[in-house]
């Protein structure tokens, strides 16, 4: 039956149609848990001995459809993304095109197909309790024959984290059936600790300089004020001349640091909410080397997001499939890249800030910061000054001459009281003469470069229905 009895049903249904195919195109998104979608879905295919080849898109628009149209395969199978672009996929379907076959998260359009696996058709979050590298998961384990595909569980998880639906401490709803799946196999540890970013690979001053959720007086942003707090905890930060990690730390010297950076926010005044935050659910990759980034599922997802956010998805999903050499090198390389553009998108966001509407906030970076990464640094710059916390944050950047990328982000708190930045992106982008969609907390959408100041009105209107 699979881990998500709801979902059994259509993920058999999809895997049976799959068999039947003499090949498959692959096509799936390019963050995080589009790249992990892939790779699951490219292992279940290779280990059901179906040829398959693979594209990545960064957009699902109707000229991609169309591109996809005239490939030679007649069975495409869509992760992470096609929910949304259904009523154009059906049309190529019903010419006879190609038959799609469809595992997603995100909120679909009007219109039925035969092959659809998506966790809201059955009443299933999938903003939060299942992502797309979760649904082909499913597909995975729908595809077993006389194989074990509980191992993907880990790609999954780093999909859903990489979604950020692990944003409220820890991975909820089907996505929780899933990381058992993990643990039962042997390829997850889920355990309760510091829920810093970073755990694997910094070094302890740094992972406490850059923590900012919540901020810690006198740590955060203050490399001194670091090391001053570590040693008076009477942590050794060095051993053998290299900076110690949280990884190297022993259970009592965790123990220790956690107690003093509670004691520290009690002190200095930050919310018990905030406090409380600082400790959460951990995922890690058993089979990966402790102390690298592809041991804990969020630094991996970081990694992927700066392999195909710059062209080279082929790096990520040859991570994602086992590649430990020549790609992992690559893609570590582009990490490092990735981060000097995130931390070059949030100063821009800090030094130019940001424009309030009643409901809303944005920034236009034009060709300031990538279109690819645009997003990650609107979601970054929440509680930055200037920047604030009660409303959405929407952000642009350039795409092409005549167009605009849009990137709008959330928080759960705005979430639980009625934002849906799907709906509300999807029917502000589409009043404009543009397209979009996605989910409640994150979302995206390609519009008119000259309908910015109409789209931001429609959508500061449609958010201040939701809220109230």
């Amino acid at each position: 039956m699979g881990p998500v009895p709801e979902l059994a049903d259509r993920a058999r249904s999809c895997a049976d149609r799959l068999r039947q195919a003499e090949s498959v195109l692959l096509a799936s998104h390019i963050d995080a848990d589009g790249l992990t979608s892939a790779a699951i879905a490219a292992s279940a295919l290779e280990r059901a001995k179906i040829p398959t080849n693979v594209v990545f898109k960064n957009q699902l628009d109707d000229d991609e459809i169309a591109s996809i149209a005239l490939r030679e395969e007649q069975t495409v199978l869509f992760t992470d993304f096609g929910s949304g672009q259904l009523d154009t996929i059906v049309e190529h379907e019903a010419r006879g095109d190609f038959e799609p076959v469809i595992v997603d998260h995100h909120q679909p359009a009007d219109a039925e197909t035969r092959y659809h696996l998506n966790p809201l058709l059955e009443g299933i979050d999938g903003a939060s309790e299942l992502s797309g590298a979760g649904a082909c998961y499913l597909l995975a384990r729908a595809m077993e024959d006389g194989t074990d595909n509980r191992d993907l569980a880990g790609l999954a998880v780093v999909g859903a984290v990489g979604d950020m639906q692990a944003s409220g401490g820890e991975l909820i709803g089907a996505n929780r059936a899933i990381v058992e799946d993990g643990v039962a196999a042997g390829v997850l540890e889920e355990r309760t600790d510091l829920a810093l970013y970073g755990i694997q690979t910094r070094p302890l001053p740094k992972l406490l300089e850059y923590a900012d959720r919540p901020r810690i007086p006198g740590v955060t942003g203050d490399q001194a004020g670091a090391i001053e707090f570590l040693e008076s905890v009477g942590i050794q930060l060095k051993a053998d001349d290299e900076w110690r990690r949280w990884v190297d730390l022993s259970m009592d010297e965790r123990q220790s640091v956690v107690s003093a950076l509670l004691k520290r926010g009690v002190e200095r005044g930050v919310s018990a909410d905030a406090i409380d935050s600082l400790v959460g659910t951990t995922y890690s990759l058993t089979e990966e080397e402790p102390g690298t980034e592809l041991r804990d599922a969020s630094e991996f997802s970081t990694l992927l997001n700066a392999t195909a956010r710059y062209e080279r998805a082929d790096v990520g999903l040859a991570v994602c499939l086992g590649d430990r050499g020549q790609a992992l090198a690559r893609a570590r390389r582009l990490l490092a890249n990735h981060r000097r553009n995130l931390s070059d998108g949030l100063e821009w966001v800090r030094e130019q800030g940001v424009t309030l509407e009643s409901n809303i906030q944005w920034f236009d970076a034009g060709d300031a910061i990538r279109e690819t990464i645009v997003g990650i640094v609107a979601g970054m710059a929440f509680g930055t000054p200037g920047v604030q916390r009660d409303r959405p944050i929407v952000a642009f950047a350039e795409k092409s001459d005549t167009e605009r990328k849009v990137s709008a982000r959330g928080t759960p708190g705005l979430v639980r009281q009625g934002l849906d930045l799907s709906d509300a992106i999807g029917e502000a982008s589409r009043a404009v003469g543009g397209d979009g969609g996605g989910h409640d907390v994150a979302a995206g959408a390609t519009i008119p470069t000259d309908e910015r100041q109409a789209f931001l009105d429609r959508l500061d209107a449609v958010i201040a229905e939701q809220i109230a």
